[in-house]
């Protein structure tokens, strides 16, 4: 066990000189060593697709839900809308707790929780059962802003751009890969095993994440302000409802319009109280700065545009051709249309690192919503026959891949290692909330003019489509007002500059010339400016 003292004086700095610019974090233990990268990521890799998997697995489902459960079309939807609230509301409250508290355990914590809610869902024999155990598994959302908050602490810094660039893919194939596998799943298993799987699946990720990711190297203090919390979670529900009730409910229908008074109205009373907090949940100035605020926009219409297409292509597919479009497709055969979109994206979310150090993350991120739009354009145009829906299905999944990945790497560079989880979290729930507004627009679009047989004409797909196209164009000039990323920011060994006085700490094996193989972990502070 060394000093403070000794490891400084060893390392060649003296006491009179001053300011330093690093500070080596005592005791240090050499018998401490990190666990290997790898093996961090495959689980938080692993977290993150099993939750993003329950987002959409049982969305080509729910026909059969209904017979199971003894319930209604109309209250089967509660299951996809109590998921997507829970989520909504625990994703940045965990972010949260995760900086204060550490973010391994709260990861634990989480995937446990999706567990226990596959658990009662896989055992659920009502509706009323179903709909609490999906609140309880949208606690796994916290995977996300944690599994973001994990790579800035523990990876090199060379290496945070690539690792969020594919837990950021990752969240968006996994919301694919939900349809893609739904169909086989509930043939070969049964219904049952779309719940047992995850749960297993959590079950060991948990346990991976217990013994394989290194706990949290630096922690902020602070408690959860609770009245924020709770304003914040109403004014997403009142806005999340009337986003997924609207197609049902009517646009202007009072229910409607009260939740969207009620979002506004609760949206300015928590911007009041996170300004008066002493510990706010969400810090306003974090979310204004150019990257975060121009991120999230990007976020808000490119989540319109995805959830819009995973959740009206498979149902276009499925239609029968006597309806005058449509293939007649199977939920597995429907499943496997947007396979290409689930492969493409992983592929192209690996690739965002290099291709970022050569053009900037900007430009990849505009790049992608280029190309994801005219994927959009050519569905809209182009969709009688299978090889068009396979083509701009893989093109909607290298255009989403590049967006996701990069901009998750903006975000999480441009504040704070403390703010990591709660800014990510962010951004990941206004693509949510993004995809909730494009679904309910969509089905609005699709459904305005019906068939004498209840069916949507073939004419609403198109504008529906042409309409996310649209979307992905507004997405593409949003881009452009994201800060440029210099050259030596994407390529420098050292953490971002951080509040004065704070922490950056940085764990993870680094080795200090002059003492090869030493493990220790330093913190970088930003000098003190001069007016």
């Amino acid at each position: 066990m060394k000093t403070e003292a000794e490891v400084l004086f060893r390392f060649g700095y003296s006491p009179r000189r001053k300011p330093h610019r690093w500070k080596v974090e005592v005791p240090l233990d050499t018998r401490t060593r990190r666990m290997p990268l790898n093996a961090t990521f495959a689980v938080l890799a692993a977290s993150v697709v099993v939750y993003t998997l329950m987002q959409s697995l049982l969305t080509p489902v729910l026909a059969t839900m209904v017979t199971v459960l003894h319930t209604t079309q109309g209250t089967v939807t509660w299951v996809l809308t109590a998921y997507l609230l829970s989520a909504s509301i625990c994703t940045p409250i965990i972010g949260r707790v995760g900086d204060i508290l550490g973010r391994r355990g709260v990861l634990v914590f989480t995937l446990l929780a999706l567990s226990l809610g596959s658990l009662l869902a896989a055992l659920a024999t009502d509706i009323t059962v179903m709909i609490i155990a999906r609140v309880v598994q949208g606690v796994g959302a916290g995977a996300l802003p944690l599994s973001f908050g994990i790579i800035r602490d523990e990876f090199p810094k060379g290496r945070v751009a690539g690792a969020v660039g594919l837990i950021a893919s990752l969240s968006a194939v996994g919301g694919g890969l939900g349809i893609v596998l739904a169909g086989p799943i509930v043939d070969y298993l049964g219904y049952r095993w779309l719940f047992w799987l995850p749960m297993i699946a959590t079950v060991a990720a948990s346990a991976a994440a217990h013994l394989l990711v290194p706990a949290s190297p630096a922690r902020r203090g602070g408690t959860v302000s609770w009245l924020p919390a709770v304003l914040l979670s109403a004014w997403l529900v009142c806005l999340l409802l009337a986003m997924n009730q609207a197609p049902v409910w009517g646009w202007d229908s009072p229910a409607v319009i009260g939740l969207l008074t009620g979002a506004l109205v609760l949206g300015g009373a928590w911007i009041a109280a996170e300004q008066r907090a002493a510990t706010p949940l969400i810090d306003l100035r974090m979310l204004r700065l150019k990257a975060v605020w121009t991120g999230n926009l990007v976020a808000l219409l490119t989540g319109a545009a995805m959830y819009a297409v995973f959740a009206f292509l498979p149902q276009f597919v499925q239609t029968s051709p006597s309806a005058g479009y449509g293939f007649g497709a199977s939920i597995a055969e429907s499943g496997l249309l947007l396979l290409p979109s689930s492969i493409t994206m992983f592929a192209s979310g690996a690739f965002v690192g290099r291709l970022g150090s050569i053009i900037g993350a900007k430009r990849v991120v505009v790049l992608g919503c280029l190309i994801a739009g005219a994927s959009m354009a050519l569905l809209a145009v182009a969709h009688e026959h299978t090889w068009e829906i396979y083509l701009s299905s893989a093109l909607i999944g290298v255009g989403l891949g590049l967006v996701y990945a990069a901009m998750s790497g903006l975000v999480v560079a441009a504040v704070p290692p403390s703010q990591t989880g709660v800014a990510s979290g962010m951004n990941a729930n206004i693509r949510t909330i993004g995809g909730s507004i494009g679904a309910a627009l969509m089905a609005s679009v699709v459904t305005s003019h019906l068939m004498p047989n209840g069916l949507p004409e073939g004419s609403g797909y198109t504008l529906g489509f042409a309409a996310m196209a649209v979307v992905l164009v507004v997405a593409a000039a949003a881009a452009l007002l994201i800060p440029e990323t210099p050259a030596t920011q994407r390529t420098a060994p050292i953490e971002p500059p951080v509040e004065q006085g704070e922490l950056a700490t940085r764990a993870g094996g680094t080795d200090v010339p002059g003492a090869p193989g030493e493990e220790f972990s330093c913190a970088e502070t930003r000098p003190e400016t001069r007016s």
